[in-house]
């Protein structure tokens, strides 16, 4: 009878501990505005004390200080060849009215895609379903935000368009607890040079629609209009890095093929300055969303495509004349 009661009292204990910590996940989702919370309780955020990434690792341990944790530093000189990285095909990426929704979730801006939006090629497994884009910024241009940087360098921005395999039919629930379930194309934003204002187009009208979702969980339909095509304007989308990570908010699965391409997208100064004054954490009187992104994580392998012929030429060509000028020396 002692036995059963010990062991009847140490469940009753165990009980009161879970639910103690369900109780204060749950007090943080409600008192804390800033905190993003998902459906099994875990509370996050980027901007209070109680929940901000240094908190990750503790109560999102299984995956946030995992050993494939994204984003990370690419070292361009360290990239390793990989010729199976070929190029892209973009389905629908074309159509204007492939962007449905957009919506301030509380931690960014996020745009979620109709269905038939897709991508394939790219040394990817199979095909993959566009699902949504969301955006990471620091403080306008003078306190720059993407999550990735290059050779140490951050950008103003990063847009990042999330994809799942298409064997499991948009389920993302699915998708992250497999390796490779997730594929996300990186786009780093900086700002365009000149005096340029509200360019490109494409994300002069984007813009536009901050007003209507300034507070947490405002959520706009779109009007049909601008194409992702027309947001990755100028962008030569054959080349890029390739590593496999993790998403970059809780509870950071390590499913993700991260692509994060070379050359950057150019948007003038006004535009970018507009993500971190008119949408605010929870609402109007909360802080404006700024400093959204995540530090940086430990070094992955990171692989790329060969120089191009023409890179190499050139190289040739700059070794020749060097010679050249150190013979008649």
């Amino acid at each position: 009878m002692m036995k059963d009661s010990t062991a009847v009292g140490k469940r009753r204990r165990e009980g009161a501990s879970k639910m103690n910590w369900i109780v204060t996940a749950v007090a943080v989702c409600v008192f804390v505005p800033s905190a993003h919370c998902q459906s099994n309780s875990v509370a996050w955020c980027f901007n209070e004390p109680g929940c901000n990434q240094t908190m990750w690792p503790i109560f999102a341990a299984k995956y946030c200080n995992g050993s494939r944790q994204s984003p990370i530093n690419i070292v361009s000189a360290s990239a390793q060849v990989n010729s199976n990285l070929t190029a892209f095909t973009f389905l629908n990426y074309n159509s204007k009215s492939t962007m449905k929704t957009i919506k301030n979730t509380g931690d960014t801006v996020k745009v979620d895609f109709a269905s038939g939006v897709r991508i394939s090629g790219g040394d990817l497994s199979e095909d993959y379903d566009s699902l949504q884009f969301h955006l990471h910024w620091g403080n306008g241009t003078s306190v720059p935000g993407s999550e990735h940087t290059v050779d140490g360098k951050r950008y103003p921005m990063e847009l990042h368009i999330v994809n799942s395999k298409a064997s499991y039919n948009r389920n993302t629930t699915l998708a992250v607890e497999d390796s490779t379930g997730l594929a996300a194309l990186g786009f780093l934003i900086e700002e365009m040079s000149g005096n340029a204002t509200g360019q490109p187009a494409s994300w002069r009208t984007l813009s536009s629609y901050l007003t209507n979702i300034s507070n947490r969980g405002d959520i706009v339909t779109m009007v049909p209009g601008i194409s992702l095509d027309d947001l990755l304007t100028g962008v030569d989308r054959t080349k890029y890095y390739r590593y496999l990570g993790s998403l970059t908010t809780p509870l950071c699965h390590e499913a993700v093929v991260w692509t994060v391409f070379k050359e950057t997208i150019k948007v003038s100064k006004d535009v970018i300055d507009l993500f971190s004054k008119t949408v605010h954490f929870s609402n109007s009187t909360s802080p404006f969303m700024i400093n959204v992104y995540r530090d940086i994580q430990p070094a992955q392998r990171v692989t790329t495509q060969a120089a191009s012929s023409t890179s190499k030429a050139c190289y040739s060509l700059a070794l020749m004349a060097l010679s050249l000028v150190l013979g008649s020396s």
